[in-house]
């Protein structure tokens, strides 16, 4: 029977379950997804467009279909049976503390960790409605040993061993591509000839990933059968690459020949065969982008700084040491037309127009805006804005080594597929975050009693939350993108592969020995692993990193406040009777 007496409760539960599912869009989606806009690899409406389908899709698609059971992890809900209206309201302060602690965190450019803030919701309102003794702080199996995934001890393992988990394997690929491939001889062609084994071990992996960790689909497989669909689906990708795509690799980057298209993919071995390729048109400038337009390399860093110190000597500015900003903090300098050759990003929404609101032409620019102010911004040139924690970011870019940019440009396919991946099973996992509480509320408001820990979401609250993680993405993503990206350490296509194979590998690894952790502390630790791979401890923004940190720890504590002071404010306010 529902209970309508609490429709009150339902309705501030959805909206706040709503805005939970925005914040994960907004903070936790460029986990999968900075890198590869930091490195040129694609554009950020590209990625945008990229998460919105994949996250909806693993949200919706296979998408966790059991109410999340971190509502049992941390706090014994039998203690609400005789009460379960009780615990609704509490799964209500949870969704709050947990949405209000994420929009601050969103604002500020933190990275945090959306399971962590959900799971000191719960343990705050547990807290205040039962005190201390309702809180599941260390788990126990039923044979008497310790489960690491339950109770709140698992909030602290994820700080140690995701990042060193995820740091040391993506340094380790970082290191054997740099020596294997970057810094050959004819470095090309070498990485041309690992591609297909590159998509084999990449691709294992995912498929290991979505076996294990993918969501709320079945998997009709025998532990002596899973090894050998991984093996074999990994080598058949890799078939299809040393088919298809290593051919037209070879003539768009080695050959150069600027009449293939896309399509011309599926032509394979017989694009081997076209003849020489004829003198290319004016003004064409080629497939293979410049990966580090507007990062200076450390010769041309100072040579432009001794320059700049010449000039402004023989001008008489005894103060003129610092390079001209601009009014976003960006480094300006005409001068030197070589840094930035990439043409200034065209605006989708344009400049407000000096008319009336009412007016046609405002009211079409405020549509524009809404929808994609979100994806207007440049991340690229946003990342090199001067902030307090992102002080001299071309000090810390130019420590790190340029490669050659066709060697490059062979990574960021391999990118693009480690980032779908991670975004797709992202939607599938974290979407529970929001509407796992949520199913709560709504389970105990249609039946009123407490659900058990395998009741079914309607798929409809799996759509809900996949709509907010997107709009989430869309309209405030890039916030969090900047952060993760250029303003840690400098990012290039086989960096961010690195990165992102590392971060699933940890995933993977982690998911099968049962042990916590999460998305945005693993992204991190890759970034500070394949930074260090420079050779150089400074080639590493630490204030970032500090502030990254900063937000792991304070994520608990602080949306566990906020919840339980709410929990124990409405639950034990003076009344009237």
């Amino acid at each position: 029977m529902a209970l309508h007496q609490f429709d009150y409760l339902l309705a501030v539960g959805t909206i706040f379950a709503f805005l939970d599912a925005w914040n994960i869009g907004a903070n936790d989606v460029a986990n999968s997804w900075a890198s590869s806009v930091s490195s040129r690899s694609i554009t950020y409406i590209q990625a945008m467009c990229g998460a919105s389908v994949l996250e909806f899709a693993g949200a919706v698609g296979v998408g966790g279909r059991v109410a999340d059971t971190i509502r049992t992890k941390v706090v014994d809900v039998q203690a609400f049976e005789d009460s379960p209206a009780l615990l609704m309201l509490g799964m209500t302060c949870a969704i709050i503390a947990s949405s209000l602690y994420l929009t601050f965190a969103t604002k500020v450019g933190m990275p945090v960790s959306t399971t962590h803030s959900i799971l000191g919701g719960v343990l705050g309102m547990g807290v205040g409605a039962l005190g201390g003794n309702a809180v599941i702080w260390v788990g126990y199996k039923a044979d008497g040993s310790v489960n690491i995934q339950s109770g709140v001890v698992q909030v602290f393992l994820a700080w140690i061993i995701a990042p060193v988990l995820s740091g040391t394997f993506a340094s380790l690929i970082f290191l054997f591509t740099k020596y294997g491939v970057l810094l050959r001889k004819n470095p090309t062609m070498k990485g041309l000839v690992l591609i297909p084994f590159y998509f084999w071990v990449t691709s294992s992996l995912i498929v290991m990933l979505l076996l294990w960790k993918g969501g709320g689909y079945t998997v009709n497989l025998t532990e002596a059968q899973m090894p050998g669909v991984i093996v074999a689906t990994g080598a058949g990708v890799a078939i299809l690459v040393a088919v298809f795509l290593v051919p037209w690799i070879y003539r768009v980057v080695i050959k150069e020949d600027w009449q293939l298209r896309a399509w011309h993919i599926f032509q394979g071995p017989l694009l081997l065969r076209r003849g020489e390729v004829p003198p290319p048109p004016p003004g064409f400038t080629g497939a293979v982008r410049n990966f580090y337009d507007g990062h200076l390399t450390r010769e041309e860093l100072e040579a432009r700084r001794a320059r700049h110190a010449a000039e402004h000597s023989e001008e008489g500015d005894v103060e003129g040491q610092h390079e001209p900003k601009n009014v976003d903090g960006v480094v300006s300098d005409s001068v030197d037309a070589a840094e930035n050759t990439t043409p200034p990003k065209k605006s989708i929404v344009g400049p407000k127009p000096e008319v009336a609101w009412y007016k046609k032409e405002f009211l079409w620019w405020a549509i524009k805006f809404a929808l994609f102010r979100g994806v207007d911004v440049d991340i690229v040139a946003h990342q090199k804005a001067d902030t307090v924690l992102s002080r001299d970011m071309e000090e810390i870019h130019a420590r790190a080594t340029h490669f050659d940019n066709r060697t490059e440009f062979l990574y960021t396919f391999l990118q693009v597929l480690t980032a779908s991946a991670a975004s797709f099973v992202h939607g599938a996992n974290d979407v529970a975050n929001a509407v796992g509480p949520y199913a709560s509320i709504y389970q105990i408001w249609e039946t009123g009693k407490i659900p058990g820990a395998k009741s079914n979401v309607p798929v409809w609250i799996l759509a809900f939350g996949g709509a907010g993680i997107v709009v989430g993405v869309w309209t405030y993503g890039y916030r969090i993108m900047s952060n993760l990206g250029n303003r840690m350490t400098l990012m290039s296509p086989a960096r961010g592969f690195s990165m992102e194979l590392g971060t699933v590998i940890t995933i993977v690894i982690a998911t099968r020995l049962e042990l916590p952790v999460s998305t945005t502390q693993c992204i991190t630790g890759a970034i500070v692993g394949v930074g260090l791979c420079n050779g150089d401890w400074r080639a590493i923004n630490w204030r970032m990193v500090a502030w990254v940190y900063l937000g792991w720890f304070i994520t608990v504590p602080t949306s566990g406040l906020i919840a339980g002071c709410l929990m124990g404010f409405i639950t034990y306010a003076p009344n009237w009777s």
